[in-house]
């Protein structure tokens, strides 16, 4: 039996040759998954009888099983989900208004050991698959009810940011499998202009993603300078401050389209939150059109730092204001069920047991 969902439209249509059927089939099939979410192949009602069964015999529709389900007084919700191995990951729903973001995992665990990062203390585990990455989304839509796929203009889950537990950049070819199933316009149908993809400065990897995807870039960048990088970030030792520059410079040449690169930065107390270290942050992003995205530090127990004060992050923000770029602090979501930046651990079904 084969999953089949995470698979391209090319492995797709392998399949469907392989079952002596037309290549048309594989646009079915893939409406059916994709645009109107069916799980059962009996309910593809323009596919025949005996193909529905051979379809069942041979393959199965995926979703990953929800072990637990929290919801934030702020209505952000987060699920704890299991794969077929046992293995599981959290993923969060992030609402605005009138709609909002799917913040999405791609490994189960994190290897990269940011000091800050409540996912990295779980250590790795392995790579979730196309179709694991692909399913939170999915099972997301489940929960809201939201299918068939709505227009941009109408749709709830709105915007995915790849910013979950893991490095994305670390499984690309899942990486980016996902997120073109999720960009086809025949299913899910998300713009790309609605995604973004987020890394803790994976360079050889950056500029790939303006020619393979397109989607929008945000780095978790956190310090000005290597001495304090290297100290929070361990990445930082293997691809410095300068190189990580260089990559997102080639990432902005690439596209299409020119647009700004978020430059994720945590407030950590008497760490990275200095006058003169936000000036040095200026001069770190010369010849790059960025914006960034202050984050007060969110605890969790065992970590060794603190948030900055709110006086702290504000004379912070002045200066890159000051400087023309924009710096709004992000407002956390979700503290309340540890759904907040840098939270995400799989130990629901932990807490649960006490």
């Amino acid at each position: 039996m084969k999953d089949l969902v995470g698979l391209s439209r090319e492995a797709l249509l392998t399949e469907v040759t392989a079952l002596g059927e037309k290549p048309f089939r594989v646009k079915q099939l893939w409406q059916w998954i994709y645009n109107k979410g069916v799980t059962d192949f009996t309910q593809m009602t323009n596919i025949a009888k005996p193909l529905q069964k051979r379809l069942a015999e041979n393959y199965f529709i995926s979703r990953p099983q929800i072990v637990t389900e929290k919801n934030s007084t702020d209505k952000t919700r987060k699920w704890l989900f299991r794969f077929a191995d046992g293995k599981e990951v959290e993923t969060v729903y992030i609402p605005e208004e009138d709609r909002g973001a799917v913040c999405l995992s791609t490994q189960v665990g994190c290897q990269m050991g940011c000091r800050f990062c409540h996912t990295g203390t779980q250590g790795f585990t392995r790579n979730l698959t196309a179709g694991e990455i692909v399913g939170q989304f999915m099972a997301a839509r489940d929960s809201y009810g939201e299918w068939p796929s709505p227009t941009d203009e109408t749709r709830f889950l709105s915007n995915v940011v790849v910013m979950g537990m893991g490095e994305p950049l670390m499984n690309y070819d899942n990486l980016v499998t996902a997120m073109r199933i999720l960009m086809d316009g025949e299913g899910i149908a998300l713009s790309k202009r609605r995604i973004t993809v987020s890394t803790s400065g994976i360079a050889d990897k950056i500029p790939n993603l303006a020619t393979d995807l397109g989607v929008k870039l945000a780095v978790s960048l956190h310090a000005p300078t290597d001495d304090i990088r290297n100290q929070i970030m361990p990445i930082n030792r293997r691809f410095p401050l300068k190189d990580l520059m260089e990559a997102c410079k080639e990432y902005q040449q690439k596209l299409e389209h020119r647009q700004y690169i978020t430059m994720e930065y945590v407030m950590l107390k008497d760490v990275n939150d200095s006058i003169e270290q936000a000036h040095q942050l200026i001069d770190l992003v010369k010849g790059l059109e960025v914006k960034f995205n202050l984050i007060p530090f969110n605890p969790w127990d065992g970590c060794p730092y603190e948030s900055s004060s709110n006086n702290a992050i504000r004379r912070f923000q002045k200066v890159l204001e000051d400087a023309w770029f924009p710096a709004p602090i992000r407002v956390s979501r979700g503290q309340d069920i540890m759904a907040a930046c840098g939270q995400l651990k799989s130990v629901f079904h932990k807490e649960q047991k006490k």
